[in-house]
């Protein structure tokens, strides 16, 4: 074949420039000559667009360094170093060593997004010295012809050069859904993709000037703190400043007051005071759990593009999936051609050898057409029709090289054929079977006109059979045991689809839709999305139509794919995923791309997500409600003007075990309970009750205490009385938290308690911690207040439960 279609080429256009006015571009059918690239390259004039990453190094160290908490804390540390021992200063060598983790953490995740940023990177076809390949966007200089066909992304700005039925859908640039059809001289905006034909442009926006670029640039910033958990702890923090400012001053003032003879013991109670209420582990724990979640990923292949789609990912209760190249692999092979109305099959074979040949970017249907009908050199194609998925077939006019000419069409039976056509029965036999029919159609009509589908002549049947993913039956399967509803939403035949979900067991499969009954409003859509699980026949507008209706019954809907077709779809969507393989565009839309193709990968994403979720909501109540009981303590000093009980020493020790270390192991935990919303009001509603009868239990105690001790050493027996109530309560809290009971977290709580009896006994971690308990009534005191507190938590947070449901 010497001709693939009529393809124009053209000078003229507007290029590249830094003023309004842009110089004139000359179109080379060649491409640029290695002895251009290298002058352009000399001048600078490549697309040196930074890799789309996370935070850079020097931002890293910044963010985790330069924080709110961590000036107040430094400012009190170094107070605490000139006035007091070493022990009293414990708490800043943890925030020390906190801040160096989560830097640690957040290189090694930066490092795992850097890398699979990398391999997903796509790979535009570039022609140059009359040759095309595959090159880095990196390498792409003003001046490049780039060849495009559906699904290619167009990567920079620049003026169309040559163009075989190209559409263009700019959608994500200018919100219109519709395709635009672009000629010889049109211009082409960075971000948009092709969705039909193909052809080449000529780049005359690289780099930084490019329209993609400046988007690419704003949108795949580091965008951790855009994701509810981290808004959520966010306000709590804001709050939490708010409350400690006044209190932080009441109580410098009512320790100096208290202490006036004693200025460095007071300083030091004072900042004993304020350190707890500062809650500066769980953000820093927050993003070590991100960091982690991004770091297993990686190793499964899964790229996290913007990485609150761990989290969005776990708050999904539906599932849309795409047929094609999610639950079938990308291959396909012909399993049968019937011919029809007496068609020589010989003479078929070469029609379809010739259309296939006529494609340069052919799907995975006629690529398996292609490989069964090789193309015969007398056919000479004159014109094509390339395939859309709005109009489900393609095209073209051939010379059959005996001065015969025709036009074929090749798609699908139900769009070409009316409705009434006695072949379309043998073919929802075959349909029912899973197996994918395409006809082949002589049409009277040329290809670019509308009623190209009309009177035309079936000639025969391709009978295609895909391959089903091996893993797709357990996937979808998990998703069913976790409460995640799935909804195979497919552009192919409602009843080939059914089929293919029939072999994967999926529920309501043998009640499959045909999309084109589905009704346009909203409400009524919405109905029959949850009534119904499969779908054919579904229009890439459809598919958007249907998100947008589930999103209006209130669920978080994920949608994957891996076509064009599923571009506007993945966009609209709670979470889009995308296939590694898929489309430029589809990749470049979706928050998460399965580098493996595997959609086996997915339930590995649901549950780091749900992982993740799960654990910061849960080591978050133990956090604040640390926060709330030394709020509280501070106010109830303040108001009774007695000595602050605690020195920094001993909440170092208490944060440490009953929180710190606990909560290092929990976060990282197993956890599949499904993320829920309202983050806030959940971790407070437990905070609140546990935060007040804690510190109520260990005020009391120390009022107590004041009253039974006397003389020298009496103020550090009222605190171990003291502490020992608040460890005891805070380890009820911990034994609440950790539920339900493993034999590793049974271990955990055990290990926290042993290493306190160990301070307790131990004469030189006594003195170091200065606690050591007075004869037996107190200390058995403040066992039976911290077991009546106990019971008052075991009280209060099944109260809470009943009256705040999360």
């Amino acid at each position: 074949m010497t001709q693939r279609s009529k393809i124009d080429t053209g000078g003229g256009g507007t290029g590249a420039g830094t003023g309004a006015v842009e110089p004139q571009v000359v179109h080379h059918p060649a491409g640029l000559t290695s002895a251009e690239v290298a002058e352009r390259v000399a001048r600078g004039e490549v697309n040196d667009v930074p890799l789309r990453s996370s935070r850079s190094t020097a931002d890293i160290v910044r963010g985790n360094v330069f924080t709110r908490f961590n000036a107040i804390i430094g400012v009190l540390w170094v107070i605490m170093l000139i006035v007091a021992p070493i022990q009293d200063s414990l708490f800043g060598f943890v925030i020390v060593a906190n801040t160096g983790i989560g830097i640690v953490q957040e290189l090694r995740a930066k490092k795992t997004l850097d890398g699979l940023a990398v391999i997903g990177e796509a790979k535009p076809t570039v022609r140059r010295d009359g040759r095309a390949a595959e090159l880095s966007t990196s390498e792409i200089v003003l001046g490049d012809l780039i060849e495009l066909g559906p699904g290619d992304k167009v990567v920079v700005d620049g003026v169309v050069a040559e163009a075989d039925s190209l559409e263009i859908d700019e959608s994500l640039l200018t919100g219109e859904a519709d395709p635009v059809v672009k000629k010889p001289g049109d211009r082409m905006m960075s971000g948009s993709f092709v969705v039909a034909g193909g052809g080449a442009f000529t780049a005359t926006k690289v780099g930084r000037e490019a329209y993609a670029a400046q988007l690419a640039e704003e949108a795949s910033r580091f965008t951790l703190v855009h994701s509810e958990l981290r808004n959520g702890i966010s306000t709590i923090l804001k709050y939490v400043t708010w409350m400690m400012v006044p209190t932080a001053i009441g109580l410098v003032i009512s320790q100096l007051v208290v202490k006036g003879d004693d200025f460095k013991d007071a300083v030091a109670r004072t900042v004993g005071g304020i350190v707890p209420m500062i809650p500066e582990g769980l953000v820093l724990l927050t993003s070590v759990a991100f960091a982690v979640g991004v770091i297993r990923l990686g190793r499964k292949q899964c790229l996290v593009q913007e990485l609150p789609a761990i989290e969005g990912l776990a708050r999904v209760d539906v599932v849309c999936l795409d047929k094609t190249g999610t639950l079938t692999e990308g291959g396909m092979d012909v399993t049968e051609l019937r011919p029809l109305n007496g068609s020589d099959e010989s003479y078929v074979r070469k029609v379809l050898g010739a259309l296939g040949e006529s494609d340069p970017r052919p799907n995975a249907s006629l690529q398996a057409i292609i490989d069964a009908y090789p193309d015969t050199v007398e056919w000479r194609c004159t014109e094509s029709l390339p395939f859309s998925s709005a109009r489900k077939y393609s095209g073209a006019a051939f010379s059959e090289g005996n001065g015969e000419n025709s036009t074929w069409l090749l798609g699908a039976p139900d769009v070409l054929l009316p409705a009434d056509d006695a072949a379309l029965t043998d073919i929802d036999h075959l349909n029912q079977q899973g197996l994918r029919v395409l006809l082949l159609a002589r049409t009277v009509h040329e290809l670019d006109s509308p009623d190209v589908a009309a009177d035309t002549r079936p000639t025969a049947l391709v009978v295609l059979e895909q391959r089903l993913r091996p893993d797709a039956g357990d996937t979808l399967a998990y998703f069913a045991e976790q409460n995640v509803a799935t909804k195979i939403i497919s552009g192919d035949n409602a009843v080939s689809v059914g089929a293919v979900a029939g072999k994967l067991d999926m529920p309501g499969a043998a009640n499959t839709v045909d999309a084109r009954t589905l009704p346009t409003e909203r409400e009524e859509m919405a109905k029959a999305l949850d009534d119904n699980a499969v779908f054919g026949r579904v229009t890439p507008q459809q598919k958007r139509d249907m998100v947008a209706a589930l999103q209006s019954h209130g669920h978080t809907v994920a949608m994957t794919g891996d076509g064009v077709n599923d571009v506007l779809a993945l966009k609209d969507a709670d979470i889009g995923v995308s296939m590694g393989s898929g489309s430029e565009a589809t990749r470049a839309v979706a928050q998460i791309v399965l580098l493996n193709n595997s959609f086996a990968t997915l339930p590995s994403v649901v549950a780091e997500g749900r992982r993740v979720i799960g654990n910061i909501t849960r080591v978050a109540t133990l956090f604040l409600t640390k926060t709330v009981y030394s709020v509280l303590l501070a106010v109830l000093v303040v108001c009774s003007q007695v000595e602050y009980p605690f020195l920094p020493r001993h909440l170092t020790l208490l944060s440490t075990l009953t929180i710190g270390v606990p909560a290092f192991f929990l976060a990282l935990a197993p956890n599949k309970e499904r993320a829920r919303p309202h983050f806030v009001r959940r971790v407070m509603r437990y905070a609140i009750p546990g935060g007040v009868i804690a510190a109520a239990a260990t005020f009391t105690t120390y009022l107590i205490a004041r009253h039974h001790y006397s003389g020298e050493g009496a103020l550090e027996a009222e605190t171990s009385a003291a502490t020992l109530t608040l460890f005891l309560v805070s380890m009820w809290v911990l034994a609440i938290v950790a539920r339900p009971y493993t034999w590793w977290r049974l271990t955990l709580v055990a290990t926290m308690a042993g290493a306190f009896l160990l301070v307790l006994v131990v004469p030189w971690l006594q003195s170091f911690f200065a606690l050591k308990l007075v004869g037996v009534t107190m200390p058995w005191t403040a066992v039976a207040i911290a077991a009546v507190a106990a019971l008052l938590l075991e009280l209060a947070w099944r109260w809470v439960d009943r009256r705040f449901p999360a």
